[in-house]
């Protein structure tokens, strides 16, 4: 019996390592990954198309009428997301990306791996951009598409640096994408980068020497018309394919969704030093980018900083190229320290290459699986942060009529009381669109005419965060009434003859928090 090749199935790789701590850490913490109240109008959307057999064409969940039309474009990532929890509950939901969170760096750290060969770079690297990316690690459908740009990525660099041609199946996985979530768009624009800097090559290359560009060309052409064509299989059509150019255009929208402003590079993050330390190496480095990487670097690196939505995406794309650079200064540098880390590193990646099965990374998931099923982990939303004790409260009064609301508070809602309660406006800002949004923030930060827009949505009572501004100003309302009170979320109604029997049975009802009393500019009888 060969005890050394037994053991290489039972010893980690690396790549093991890093999906099985990212795995057990982020479920063992994973009331992090709902911190945002999308999931919940998710879970419900996938349990209205599971019930129905259909996706949704008009918004069900907020009671402005007529019924906005609605383009739910990530149906199947919330088909999904209700499968998974009708079994576990948000435990399972949180599990099932956490699961995807970590394949999807450990294929990155793979194909990286395969590319490069300084371990102590790679690692720093892959750690640069994990730390880069937590700013949107949710369990949202978004998570699909960081699996998928990091499948294309490296297929496509694998035919264009190493001739192994698997485009085959880009055409396969696009139509997974397309109808998981509106990421696909950087599918195509991958392919489109990746065609535009080999036709680049066949116009500056001299005409011997044409040949092989010319059938990169006309091989990624094929495959990006088959994503093309494939990606029109959608309950949408071509209209889907529109969708992302037309939410990106809207620049109201844009600048006032907290996901898809402008990258504040004031706050301290991970990215911040990212990005100055790729511009560092590109300046620096004896190796010049070629014309696909300057697309993508200069490409990415402006759609980070349009939009913070767009981070986790700069990271994976730029990782490889900086990696390339930094590993042949690396190689070229005679140093001692340097030479001593390259021994070093070399006789880990000997080791690391004779580990063989996938043992631990099995024994992970199986271990993750049991703490679900056996309730010993229970994840949910943090009463802290959502209005759970608030929508609990909702549950027993029913109240009628129309409500304000806070935008996540509509998600959380959603996901807790659809149908017993409709909202004025969730997190769906891009359905909504933008006369709507603008009246939501005049209402909400008591703009000029916010009373006359009460009226025009005949709103009856209100649920706001407790310490906002419009809970602090109808605190010294006496036309209006609190209800409810806790630290998260404050409920009030109208003084009017059909909640009498509120006011009066919640007489008693003091504000927890936001007593700090009205600003001096905001005055009695103003809202008009």
């Amino acid at each position: 019996m060969d005890y050394k090749k037994i053991s290489a199935y039972f010893i980690p790789s690396i790549s093991d390592v890093l999906f099985a701590v990212l795995l057990v850490a982020l479920f063992l913490t994973g009331s992090g990954l709902l911190g945002d109240g999308d999931t919940g109008y998710h879970i419900r959307t996938g349990q209205i198309i599971l019930d129905t057999l259909s996706v949704p064409r008009l918004d069900p969940y907020s009671y402005l009428t007529p019924a906005l039309p609605w383009t739910a474009h990530e149906w199947l990532s919330e088909v999904i997301m209700a499968g998974v929890h009708g079994v576990l509950g948000l435990t399972g939901v949180v599990l099932l990306f956490v699961l995807l969170i970590a394949v999807t760096y450990a294929y990155l750290y793979k194909s990286l791996r395969a590319q490069h060969g300084n371990l102590w770079l790679l690692l720093f690297v892959i750690l640069l951009v994990m730390s880069s990316s937590t700013l949107h690690w949710l369990a949202r459908p978004h998570i699909f598409s960081l699996l998928f740009l990091v499948i294309f990525y490296d297929l496509l660099d694998r035919f264009q640096y190493e001739n192994k041609n698997y485009l085959y199946l880009l055409p396969l996985i696009m139509l997974l994408w397309v109808n998981l979530h509106g990421g696909f768009i950087i599918g195509l624009i991958l392919l489109g980068v990746y065609f535009l800097g080999n036709l680049i090559y066949w116009f500056q290359t001299q005409p011997g020497k044409r040949e092989n560009y010319f059938e990169r060309c006309k091989i990624i052409g094929l495959v990006g018309l088959s994503c093309l064509l494939v990606s029109l299989i959608n309950p949408y059509g071509f209209h889907l394919l529109l969708f992302p150019f037309k939410l990106v255009g809207d620049h109201f929208i844009m600048s006032v969704i907290n996901e898809f402003m402008p990258t504040n590079l004031q706050i301290p993050r991970p990215y911040n030093l990212y990005l100055l330390l790729t511009f560092a190496i590109l300046m620096l480095s004896r190796h010049r980018v070629n014309f696909i990487e300057l697309i993508l670097i200069i490409l990415f690196v402006y759609m980070s900083l349009y939009s913070v939505r767009y981070i986790t995406f700069f990271a994976i794309i730029a990782a490889p190229i900086i990696l390339k650079r930094m590993d042949g200064f690396f190689r070229e540098t005679e140093n001692k320290i340097v030479r001593f880390l390259n021994r070093r590193s070399d006789s880990i990646a000997a080791t690391d290459a004779q580990t063989r099965g996938c043992f631990w990374p099995i024994s992970a998931f199986v271990i993750v699986l049991v703490l679900a099923f056996a309730g010993t982990v229970n994840l949910s939303f943090n009463p802290k942060e959502k209005p759970v004790k608030a929508v609990e409260f909702l549950q027993k009064e029913h109240i009628t009529g129309n409500m304000f609301n806070n935008d996540e508070f509509g998600d959380y809602l959603i996901y807790a009381s659809f149908p017993k309660y409709k909202v004025f406006i969730d997190g769906r800002g891009d359905m909504y669109g933008a006369n709507l949004l603008k009246d939501y923030i005049c209402i909400k930060n008591l703009g000029a005419g916010w009373g006359k827009r009460m009226i025009k949505y005949q709103i009856k009572w209100v649920f706001f965060s407790a310490d906002s501004i419009l809970s602090r100003y109808l605190q010294e309302r006496p036309d209006w009434h609190l209800i409810y009170a806790d630290k998260v979320a404050h409920i009030y109604v109208r003084d009017i003859p059909q909640y009498r029997y509120l006011i009066e049975r919640y007489r008693g009802v003091r504000p927890v928090v936001g007593q700090f009393g009205i600003h001096k500019d905001f005055k009695r009888g103003s809202e008009d």
